[in-house]
């Protein structure tokens, strides 16, 4: 995806959350016992499934048959790994998961990596398949 592209749908994903919902994501903090990953569901219908995730040390590379993953990095720093790319993440960037693509996240942070993950469509937590 080019980047202009990719600047337009981040641009009409932030501006589409208003106020009141920035404010409630940027509220939610990782519980102070974190061991590795903590998710809290915000919101889901049939279309797609909207979670904050906090990442201490990292997610194990893993793959969704039957979604795509859409990661908007709030808090912290990684290294995250799609597919053959591997590349830093900071605070405002935007990824994009097709469906059945490898995907792994190292936080590089002292703090955890926090981000806005969206799943399309609606997800219950099975479509997640380790890969080796």
């Amino acid at each position: 995806m080019n980047f202009r592209l990719t600047l337009i749908l981040l641009t009409l994903l932030v501006t589409s959350v208003s106020q009141a919902e920035q404010t409630a994501m940027a509220d939610i903090k990782a519980p102070t016992d974190l061991a590795n990953i903590h998710v809290v569901k915000l919101y889901s219908d049939k279309h797609a499934s909207d979670f904050i995730v906090f990442v201490k040390k990292s997610v194990p590379l893993h793959k969704h048959a039957f979604h795509s993953e859409t990661i908007y990095i709030l808090e912290g720093t990684g290294i995250m790994r799609r597919g053959d790319e591997t590349f830093e993440v900071k605070p405002g960037d935007f990824i994009k998961v097709p469906e059945g693509t490898p995907h792994a996240v190292k936080t590089t942070s002292e703090m955890p990596l926090k981000a806005l993950s969206i799943q399309a469509p609606e997800f219950f937590g099975k479509d997640r398949i380790p890969v080796k």
